[in-house]
């Protein structure tokens, strides 16, 4: 039975001698030596950071110590969203400041597992010299700024040396799952036309081995930019290269180049693109986002060493595939000079205990997952801290989805009492976060701990007025560095604009449904167009969510708001646990619960069970695909579903026809 509670009280507070020693008080400190402030606590910082926002960047570039050089102006045209332009002097590389040599050559840049049958490791002398072969061999290959090198690779050491080989020499870089259908990676490859492309022959995952070779044959056929392919063989020692169109493999690509000794890194604009991400693609064709090098780098290094304290020799893990912007998160733990821990396969192998495993085995101190992970841990009753030894842990990280308080209250009950719970909320669209966690700060059980230095982040009604004290429309009223530098094949940028400017002129509209709490915390009770609105109220999903969840009958929900008689019904789905069954009394249960916790107003008009829920790639549950299932709708692109079979369980159901 899970314990009550208390949120009178945090769930965690830091020491006040650790707090001194965190890098966010140190960054505090050259803060108020420079601004002649004195910001003592974190919302006098945070406020600074939202003022003064050139001095702010400016500091952040000093104190990461960004390889560079910097030029003199900081901020062009900074009233403008879209328009703004930062560091418009300024020059750097990407893949120069990711490899900084560590602690020395010799220490551990990379830590692999792939699933329970594979551990490699890389120093940094290693990894360098390995960047630099396949940079001398794309080179010869004729890569050169701008053009798009591609990857469909698991999240494995190989995926990272083409990254940082792609854009030391300034190429764009791509990539996605290798678990995606044929029609997915085409949706997103085919739109930016990549010259290059790298590829593994298969993947394990859950214990079985899934080969790729006539997928990805399929795929290079389809996509007539490419002039290469190089494969990784990691299912199959004799894998052959021959039958793909411009296949090489891995080891013989960069054969004539391995008596390369360093990497010529060239130094390009701040605004330059490094990244190509894409949107969920659950509404249409997946938008193609163009982010900048520089904003990446400072955005990513602000919030892994001020938000997560992340050090020097510091282990950093998040579970994630190549086809979720937290990968390009990881990778940039390099630039603080921390250790990358890569994982690719099922996070339930082993009953569940394998990244709790790979966390003890590998000394992990910033372990990331998503809501639903946690979730799922929590009900299967597992309890790291009684069989792991997860002393070395710091921080965890989640996202993906909002954190329940129940969830909150099982990690530091189940997993470890003393440690930074970093719930964040941002997206693929700014490759960072918007709402984010601190280590100077205490934790509230449902709440994310913080809004994120250098971002004016407030809540808006539908009119676009701040609020206080209720929900509204999550927005960032003033311009910050990891704005999309653009979309793909949208020259004039009326596509950008529509999507984040057009609701509130000038104002960076995320499209997050929440609220500041008391503590100047965040809760994000879902996404504004999946927010419920019977009767013309509207409610956040994640608030039904917390509450059917605690139920141990209910493994997962979705809500979704169905057209019903010139209004507006909530239809809940529930996935029920093994034995479990919907009668009347569970039914009653549930609704009861629902009401007792939230109002009337949340409780279903229809409770319906359903034995999967259509989710994302990343594992996103998908409530507008589902949405448009009920209604009779066409789910235009199921191709970025993981689980697109489970959509039919939606249709013409007979209990949401009365």
């Amino acid at each position: 039975m899970e314990r009550s509670i208390d949120l009178a009280r945090p769930a965690w507070t830091p020491d006040p001698q650790h707090v001194k020693s965190t890098l966010m008080y140190r960054f505090a400190a050259l803060a108020s030596e420079r601004s002649g402030r004195t910001l003592e606590d974190y919302d006098s910082l945070w406020r600074w950071s939202v003022e003064q926002r050139e001095s702010f960047w400016s500091a952040l570039w000093d104190f990461c110590g960004l390889k560079g050089s910097r030029g003199e102006r900081v901020l062009l045209d900074g009233d403008r969203m879209p328009g703004a332009h930062w560091f418009p002097d300024a020059t750097l590389n990407f893949a120069e400041n990711l490899l900084n040599g560590g602690l020395g050559p010799d220490s551990v840049a990379v830590i692999f597992w792939g699933e329970d049958k594979v551990r490699r490791e890389l120093s940094h002398r290693e990894l360098r010299s390995h960047v630099a072969w396949m940079a001398a061999a794309l080179r010869a290959q004729g890569v050169k700024k701008g053009d798009r090198v591609a990857a469909i690779m698991p999240n494995m050491p190989e995926a990272l040396i083409a990254l940082l080989a792609a854009t030391s020499i300034g190429a764009i870089f791509t990539s996605t799952s290798p678990d995606f259908g044929v029609q997915g990676v085409l949706d997103r490859l085919g739109q930016i036309e990549p010259r290059v492309l790298f590829a593994v022959d298969g993947y394990w995952y859950n214990g079985k081995s899934i080969d790729c070779m006539a997928k990805l044959r399929d795929i290079v056929e389809r996509l007539p930019s490419l002039e290469l392919v190089v494969l990784t063989r990691y299912l199959d020692s004799t894998a052959d290269s021959g039958s793909i169109r411009h296949g090489r493999l891995y080891e013989d690509f960069i054969a004539p180049y391995t008596s390369v000794e360093d990497i010529v890194f060239e130094r390009l604009p701040f605004e330059h693109p490094v990244y190509i991400l894409y949107t969920s693609g659950t509404t249409g064709i997946p938008k193609a986002i163009i982010h900048g090098a520089g904003g990446m780098l400072l955005q990513h290094m602000k919030e892994q060493q001020l938000h997560c304290d992340l050090r020097p020799g510091d282990r950093y893990f998040y579970f994630t595939t190549l086809g979720w912007a937290v990968w390009n998160i990881l990778l940039s733990a390099l630039a603080s000079r921390a250790t990358v821990v890569m994982y690719d396969g099922s996070p339930f192998v082993r009953e569940g205990r394998i990244l709790f495993d790979l966390a003890a085995a590998e000394g992990i101190t910033h372990f990331g997952t998503s809501a639903k992970f946690i979730d799922a841990t929590a009900k299967a009753g597992l309890r790291p801290r009684d069989t792991h030894d997860l002393s070395k842990l710091r921080v965890m990280l989640s996202t993906g989805s909002p954190l329940v308080p129940e969830r909150y209250d099982y990690v530091y009950q189940a997993i470890k009492p003393d440690l930074q719970l970093s719930s964040m909320s941002g997206g693929t669209d700014i490759c960072a976060s918007f709402v984010i966690g601190a280590p100077t700060l205490p934790v509230w059980s449902g709440e994310i701990q913080c809004r994120a230095l250098g971002m004016a982040v407030d809540v808006f009604d539908e009119a676009g007025r701040p609020v206080s004290g209720r929900k509204g429309e999550l927005v960032c009223t003033r311009a910050f560095p990891s704005i999309p530098v653009g979309f793909w094949n949208d020259p004039d940028g009326r596509r950008l604009r529509g999507t984040y400017f057009e609701r509130f002129a000038n104002v960076w509209w995320h499209g997050d449904f929440c609220e500041v709490t008391s503590h100047g915390g965040m809760i994000i009770h879902g996404r504004s167009d999946t927010t419920l609105n019977p009767g013309g109220v509207r409610i956040g999903t994640a608030e039904i969510y917390r509450q059917v969840e605690k139920l141990p009958e209910i493994l997962e929900s979705l809500a979704i708001g169905q057209q019903w008689q010139n209004d507006v019904r909530v239809i809940l789905f529930v996935r029920l646990a093994p034995g479990a069954v919907l009668d009347e009394a569970l039914t009653d249960r549930i609704k009861k619960a629902i009401r007792d916790n939230t109002t009337s107003r949340h409780v279903p008009a229809r409770v319906v069970a359903v034995t999967d829920i259509p989710r994302t790639k990343s594992g996103k549950l998908v409530e507008l695909a589902v949405r448009a299932a009920v209604h009779g709708d066409p789910v235009r692109n199921t191709e970025a579903l993981a689980n697109p079979e489970a959509l039919d369980q939606f249709r013409n159901r007979a209990e949401l026809q009365s």
